[in-house]
């Protein structure tokens, strides 16, 4: 567990920068390749969570400290990168103060009102983590899809939920600091997770971001390079008709495909 004492911990203070850099780096890597076992259980959560999303529900986080940080990452990232309604990925964090709270969890999924179309995603490095707890036994009094995010093979929080993703990242290089390896795997999750999901629901093509919103110059300019790689028209014409369309890349394509 990400608490236990590093093997080479005692040894750590003298180190030499790079022998530190060269050590974490060898344990991120090993954090990496745990995520393989796991894969079909992610692959597994895709699937479900596609069927609830293309039903018409919502996807909501519940995280504290580290774990609610990066999922709030994720969920605040696929508005733009997916072009989905801001709540259709939620977040639902508290810090470390208040994480011990069940109470405080199991409220959070009932002022998101999370129901038996939603899905209630908990992440919790050691799975046992009360504000998560409350929050997934909540959601699913309530009927909605429950999967935890763990790193370790023997949590509570695996035990009651309808898919248990379990990476085993192993003690941290200082233990207990879950921002480093168990922090990391589940960034890599959560990306695997929210862009497995809104691809299978079209809100990609071939590779790029359709539905990007064109906020900004740089991304004004990558939505006309999208629609000129999918419609074969040049890129000034791409500007042109995303600028009529007010920077909607699927109504410009869909006008394409309709001539």
């Amino acid at each position: 567990m990400s608490e236990d004492l590093h093997p080479l911990a005692d040894r750590l203070d003298d180190l030499t920068a790079l022998e530190l850099v060269t050590l974490m780096h060898t344990e991120d890597s090993k954090a990496l390749q745990a995520i393989g076992p796991a894969l079909e259980s992610i692959a597994a959560a895709v699937e479900a969570i596609t069927g609830r999303l293309r039903a018409g529900g919502h996807m909501h986080y519940f995280g504290a400290g580290t774990s609610g940080w990066v999922a709030s990452m994720d969920a605040a990232e696929c508005p733009a990168t997916f072009g989905v309604a801001a709540n259709t990925v939620q977040a639902h964090t508290v810090t470390d103060e208040d994480e011990d709270d069940r109470a405080a969890g199991q409220e959070a999924a009932r002022e998101a009102a999370v129901g038996p179309a939603d899905v209630a995603v908990g992440i919790s490095a050691g799975g046992r983590t009360a504000f998560v707890l409350g929050a997934l036994e909540e959601a699913t009094a309530r009927g909605a899809l429950t999967i935890s995010l763990t790193s370790n093979t023997r949590s509570r929080m695996a035990r009651g939920v309808d898919i248990a993703i379990e990476v085993e990242t192993g003690p941290e290089v200082i233990a207990g600091s879950t921002r480093l390896k168990a922090g990391t795997v589940q960034k890599l999750v959560l990306n695997m997770l929210s862009t497995a999901v809104f691809t299978r629901l079209g809100h990609t093509r071939r590779g790029r971001m359709v539905g990007v919103v064109a906020s900004n110059e740089k991304l004004r300019e990558r939505a006309a390079r999208i629609v000129a790689d999918l419609s074969g028209m040049s890129l000034e014409e791409a500007r042109e008709r995303l600028l009529t369309a007010g920077g909607d890349i699927r109504a410009v394509l869909a006008e394409v495909q309709r001539a």
